[in-house]
């Protein structure tokens, strides 16, 4: 009798506050129904990141997709998280933390969407559980030699696209989608600029062009084709950009390079800015990150530079000392 009247006591405490019905649709949604809906009504607002999103939803939905979501613990999420962490991708190769920071990230978003918007929830399981730690991120660039060698091949390529793509890629810092997915009403060959309306920020960013790959790319604007918007269709299908993936990798083992991607030509434009005097603020601008955490790992190369403000300050304020 004692327990049932505290049962009492704290179903009634519970309604009053409007904590007991969300409890009880905590029961009666399975993650699985969570996800199907955040992928039916949410993901379609984010075009950028939906395939992958929804990937990633799946796997957590393949794994405790059963479960109802008041039965989903803290404990039952790292459970998954260390499997997650400790398999493969589908390359092979072991996942990363940042990628299981991604998973993490994905599932973290759905529930917050279920307790706010649909009150499935009190809360999420989420939040008391750890994400694991990301690395400071690789810093590889390509050297004087390595980089004379590797455009010397792409210039031989009999892929004619390659050697542009990868001078404006070194040149600007845009991102492989950013790159590949240029129109040419986006382009400005007078004043030498582009603008791009779709980045991973979410924000339009403006990139200078200059020097060397303005001049390419005043040259191709010459034989452009009329079939289609894009700076760099592809062969088949103009609608689609075209794919530099085997040209690039035939490029970098004819130049023996090694341990080296795409990706790594957006370091290379930031590992030469900051080596030629560029303080993070700039490198962040031209890179487009709204932050400088992301350009940090840039600071060491730049530490002449920062040197010589340094000495150029003592000298002035010192100077008659």
């Amino acid at each position: 009798m004692t327990d049932a009247k505290k049962w009492a006591a704290a179903t009634e405490s519970a309604i009053r506050e409007g904590r007991h019905f969300k409890t009880a649709e905590a029961k009666k949604h399975t993650l699985a129904e969570m996800v199907d809906r955040y992928i039916k009504d949410v993901l379609p607002t984010k075009p950028k990141q939906a395939t992958k999103q929804q990937q990633q939803l799946e796997w957590w939905k393949n794994k405790i997709g059963s479960y109802a979501l008041a039965d989903i613990t803290p404990a039952m999420i790292v459970q998954y998280r260390d499997e997650l962490a400790s398999g493969e991708t589908y390359r092979g190769t072991p996942r990363s933390p940042a990628t299981v920071v991604r998973y993490m990230a994905a599932l973290s978003h759905a529930f917050t969407i279920a307790v706010n918007e649909w009150q499935w929830l009190e809360d999420s399981p989420m939040r008391k559980v750890k994400k694991p730690k990301e690395s400071r991120g690789r810093v590889r660039f390509l050297d004087d030699v390595e980089r004379e060698r590797f455009l010397a091949v792409c210039q031989q390529s009999t892929n004619k696209q390659l050697y542009l793509c990868v001078i404006l890629a070194l040149s600007s810092g845009m991102r492989q989608g950013e790159l590949m997915g240029l129109k040419w009403q986006d382009v400005n060959l007078k004043d030498g600029f582009i603008i791009l309306h779709e980045t991973k920020n979410g924000e339009r960013r403006r990139v200078p062009l200059a020097g060397h790959g303005l001049e390419l790319l005043r040259e191709h604007a010459k034989v452009r084709r009329l079939d289609t918007d894009l700076l760099f269709p592809g062969t088949i299908h103009a609608h689609k950009p075209i794919d530099l993936r085997k040209p690039f990798e035939n490029a970098l083992q004819a130049a023996q390079i090694n341990d080296f991607h795409w990706h790594d030509l957006r370091h290379c434009t930031a590992s030469y800015l900051a080596m030629n005097g560029a303080s993070l603020a700039e490198i962040a601008e031209v890179l487009g990150h709204k932050t400088l955490a992301m350009v940090k790992r840039y600071a060491h190369l730049s530490d002449g530079h920062v040197s010589n403000v340094v000495a150029s300050m003592n000298a002035k304020i010192f100077g008659g000392v």
